[in-house]
Order: C-alpha cells, then sequence, then structure tokens
C-alpha cells in the first residue's frame, strides 16, 4: 500500500499529496468560496518530491485526494563509487545504489550515515550526518 485517501480540507502546506501520479510536497493552498450552484474548489500547488516540478491540482475542497506513503530512513554508507553510493539500510541490512545530489557529494564517505525519503518504490537521499 503506497498510497491513501485524504480529504482536502485536511491537506495543510508542507504535507505530501499525489498530484498526476506524482509524490509532491504542497507549497500554496487556495481556496475559493461556494458559488451559487457549485462547491468550493481548492487549488493546489506542488513540486514533485524526486524530479522537482511544479505541479497544480485544481478540484472541489471536498474530494477525495490521494496522499503518498513517505517513509523516512537511515543508511550507512558501505561505499562511494563516482556519483553514486552504495547503502546499506539501518533496520533490513538491504544494500542498494543511489545517485548522490550535487549538494551532498563533497560530504559522501564511507562509513557516514545518510537520511532517506523513500516513496512509491522510489528513494532518494536527503541528508549526510
Amino acid at each position: 500500500m503506497d498510497k491513501i485517501f485524504s480529504t482536502g480540507k485536511e491537506l495543510k502546506v508542507g504535507k505530501y499529496v499525489m498530484i498526476e501520479d506524482i509524490p509532491c510536497k504542497i507549497v500554496s493552498i487556495d481556496l475559493s468560496k461556494p458559488g451559487k450552484h457549485g462547491a468550493a474548489k481548492m487549488r493546489l500547488v506542488g513540486i514533485g518530491i524526486f524530479d522537482g516540478q511544479k505541479k497544480n491540482l485544481l478540484q472541489p475542497s471536498d474530494a477525495d485526494v490521494e496522499v503518498p506513503i513517505i517513509e523516512k530512513k537511515t543508511a550507512q554508507i558501505v561505499a562511494v563509487n563516482g556519483a553514486n553510493v552504495q547503502l546499506m539500510d539501518s533496520v533490513t541490512f538491504e544494500t542498494y545504489e543511489l545517485g548522490i545530489p550535487q549538494e551532498f557529494a563533497d560530504k559522501a564517505e564511507a562509513g557516514m550515515e545518510a537520511e532517506i525519503l523513500e516513496a512509491l518504490g522510489r528513494r532518494m537521499i536527503t541528508g549526510i550526518k
């Protein structure tokens, strides 16, 4: 189970939502007043977690929206291979390889811990300790 449903009224800036099947972090929410014959509308602007693209969602404010299940984990850096690192999960001891974001390239060394964000089967390094 990678997604759950939530009503639009429960969403806040900084939380996560699925827009066009892409997990996004909410940047802004605008609500319009209900009209004479229509429901109130909600306009969400989100930034994709993995690709950084700006996405918009427009729908009634009482409609259900998909919310991704986001897991934050730690993993130990086993080896640095150029622009990639080999990581070992601290809980399951699974090893896998991820690309190093540019801002952490000079900090990554074997033996250090990396903070990992995981959603919908994709992983990304968010920090190095």
